[in-house]
């Protein structure tokens, strides 16, 4: 097997590049990932944009235990990461919603790590098999074999299966008594029964409404696509989402009852032409002005206000951003993100239950948990 080393992390994606980042060099660190390069999703994020986090920062934000993740982000929230990343050279600027984007987009962030990681430290290509022992821990790979006094899991979620997304650490946690919480797409499309699929014929057409699930709502921009409904806020539903109906105010900020005036409601409604001509057929509205409308028409039109209907599921985890659920955070200790069941075991970033909106969100965390585990790291180890 070789060489002990300190620290042995699984995953070279924004969690664990960060960890790897800020370890103290007198530990010896191996970082570990089935794919040839590392910081492979920070590299599509956003289309290669990289929406690194958000000026705002609420754990309402977040599928998760507020009282978890709250000591995390009181430590290191959105104002350290924009420091850090700034006096290594990253340049970043604020979008709609709060959003930070990197100027010179995913690259220069991947270039921050590549040149904050010591040379020797990344193992690419290859892929975790199991892992036994309790310090050292025993690590088996496809490859070869491994040792490390301490193991952070570091391996996120299910989405993205063609950058090496498996279901490694879910594995690894349950093997140390860990429990998963049901894990799910998330951030990603919702497909349509039949009785909707009068929408599949709009694909390509986008629109800003107001979208409904439980008492949480977003007001943002909705995509129609060949296999359901995309675009912000429906991914941003598709995290709160499980079962049962969904409602769509296709009017946002408009009020019926003042719509009047002698043009066809096709052009008068605030929507695309061929989308409002979809729904009227769909509704059984007549195309013609409102004062000629009956009272039988002008009921159905209210249903534009709130239009519900139940997804049939989702795009699934190719076409998703990120894994809802994950191993369990009443088991992880959050002012060191070590397991409560096996010391010398981390867990950092997706493959914890905690999962974010759109934003930044989710980057924010990866980075936040995984500078609460090297300070914790380089105060234990010897």
């Amino acid at each position: 097997m070789g060489t002990e080393y300190d620290v042995a992390i699984l995953g070279a994606g924004a969690s664990g590049l960060m960890l790897a980042a800020r370890l103290e060099r007198r530990h010896s660190v191996l970082l570990i990932d089935s794919n040839r390069s590392p910081g492979a999703k920070i590299a599509v994020s956003g289309g290669g944009r990289c929406n690194l986090c958000n000026l705002t920062l609420s754990t309402d934000r977040y599928r998760a235990d507020p009282d978890f993740i709250r000591p995390v982000f009181d430590r290191y929230d959105q104002q350290w990461l924009l420091e850090w990343v700034g006096q290594r050279g990253v340049a970043w600027h604020p979008e709609a919603q709060g959003k930070i984007f990197c100027d010179r987009g995913a690259r220069s962030l991947n270039r921050l790590f590549a040149q904050a990681i010591p040379p020797g430290v990344f193992i690419a290509g290859e892929r975790i098999v199991k892992v036994e022992g309790k310090g050292p821990f025993r690590i088996t790979g496809q490859k070869r074999s491994y040792s490390a006094r301490t193991l952070v899991v570091a391996s996120g979620g299910r989405s993205f299966p063609k950058l090496g997304a498996s279901g490694i650490g879910y594995e690894i946690a349950e093997s140390y008594g860990h429990r998963i919480e049901t894990t799910a797409p998330a951030l990603v499309g919702l497909t349509l029964q039949p009785d909707e699929f009068f929408m599949k014929e709009l694909a390509g057409i986008s629109t800003e409404v107001e979208l409904k699930v439980g008492e949480r709502r977003w007001r943002d921009r909705l995509l129609f696509a060949h296999r359901g409904l995309s675009g912000p806020a429906v991914l941003n539903a598709s995290l709160w989402w499980e079962a049962g109906e969904i409602a769509i105010d296709f009017l946002p900020g408009i009020s019926l009852e003042k719509l009047q005036g002698s043009r066809q409601l096709t052009t008068l409604l605030p929507l695309p032409k061929r989308a409002a001509r979809a729904f009227l057929e769909r509704l059984g509205i007549p195309d013609r002005p409102v004062d000629r409308l009956s009272d039988l028409h002008r009921r159905r039109l209210r249903r534009l206000k709130a239009y519900r209907f139940a997804p049939a599921g989702t795009f699934g985890y190719g076409k998703a951003e990120v894994t809802r659920g994950g191993v369990s955070t009443r088991e992880i200790d959050p002012y060191t993100m070590q397991s409560r069941r096996q010391a010398g075991l981390y867990f950092i970033g997706e493959v914890l239950d905690v999962t974010g909106e759109l934003g930044g969100y989710n980057f924010q965390w990866a980075f936040s948990s995984a500078a609460v585990a090297a300070d914790a790291l380089n105060g234990t180890l010897g």
